[in-house]
């Protein structure tokens, strides 16, 4: 597995992270024993950061996690790195209230996901979106206080603006930034990413896949369950899917030259945007753990980069990348 580290002041990673919410909460049902085989799966390629959330699921990401990592040997269980998300208020319906970054709430949030996971300790912490009524750098020095007393390994920070980024990393060491990029989504390139180049900060990249939109398995007439985050997602309405499904076919066309799938070389176009940028696949069964890890063994040169962004030009998707209101939550967008 090649390896990629968090920036100057985080952990070494593989160069692929298993984002692990799909098998809990947004994209509809999921096979638990399927998701538990994919965490074993991708232990044993090499993968070692895990991402979740503690609001996935309400809790019950965290708790497969845990089985799974139970159940793995020991070598492979103690390889794992959990990077965890807290703040985001739910309520029983599995609606959202807001974000809480309060010092309290912090330590509150952490307690119980040590309990969940059944770890002594979380390797990357970060709240999942800005809490505006909270300072940011009372959230980052609650989550140093963590790190000082060994509950915590690493400090990140997730989808907040450069503003944001340089009050963080002012207040104590910053490992990563988790934010959406993709192919499709490439808004960090003119002020957050060469903030945190500058900061020694290195990404963790969600939605590389768009959520399935850009994997070249998603089509115009499948139907989305009620509990799935993409049947709201603005990109995946009427027209805005077409138009981008038709992007797809473009890059289709340049992976079948390549000999590759589409996944693959979506995710090794991510890959190759520098050595500080860890995509994380959200493969919910091991076929598509399988086909994500390819991406590690594409190689793309000059004329290859030339013609993905022809097919796919930067800003050519359609359609936000949440609706309106989660996108008023988004500090990165501001």
């Amino acid at each position: 597995m090649q390896t990629r580290t968090l920036g100057t002041t985080g952990p070494q990673v593989s160069a692929l992270g298993l984002g692990c919410m799909g098998m809990s909460a947004l994209y509809g049902e999921a096979d638990r024993a399927e998701s538990i085989a994919t965490i074993h799966a991708a232990l044993e390629a090499g993968v070692t950061l895990l991402d979740t959330g503690d609001f996935y699921g309400m809790g019950h990401n965290e708790l497969l996690i845990g089985e799974a990592l139970r159940a793995a040997p020991a070598a492979r269980r103690e390889q794992a790195l959990l990077s965890v998300k807290f703040g985001a208020l739910r309520d029983p319906d599995g609606g959202w209230s807001g974000y809480d970054g309060r010092p309290a709430a912090v330590k509150n949030f952490a307690a119980y996901s040590l309990q969940r996971l059944g770890v002594d300790h979380i390797d990357v912490y970060r709240i999942a979106r800005l809490d505006p009524d909270v300072p940011i750098e009372e959230t980052v020095g609650a989550i140093a206080e963590l790190v000082e007393k060994g509950y915590v390994r690493h400090i990140g920070l997730s989808e907040v603006g450069a503003e944001t980024i340089r009050r963080a990393a002012a207040t104590a060491p910053i490992s990563d930034l988790q934010i959406e990029y993709s192919l499709i989504s490439r808004g960090i390139e003119t002020e957050i990413l060469p903030t945190t180049r500058e900061l020694g900060i290195a990404v963790t990249a969600y939605g590389v896949l768009s959520r399935g939109l850009i994997s070249g398995h998603f089509t115009a007439d499948r139907q989305l369950a009620a509990n799935d985050f993409r049947a709201l997602s603005p990109r995946f309405q009427g027209e805005n899917l077409q138009h981008n499904l038709n992007l797809v076919e473009a890059l289709r066309k340049i992976a079948e030259q390549k000999g590759v799938s589409v996944a693959q070389i979506a995710i090794a176009w991510v890959l190759s945007r520098g050595d500080d940028m860890v995509p994380l696949v959200g493969a919910r069964r091991r076929d598509r753990l399988t086909e994500a890890l390819g991406a590690l063994d594409v190689t793309l040169d000059e004329a290859d980069l030339r013609a993905i962004e022809e097919a796919v030009p930067a800003d050519a998707a359609a359609g936000d990348r949440y609706p309106t209101q989660q996108m008023s939550h988004l500090d990165s967008e501001r």
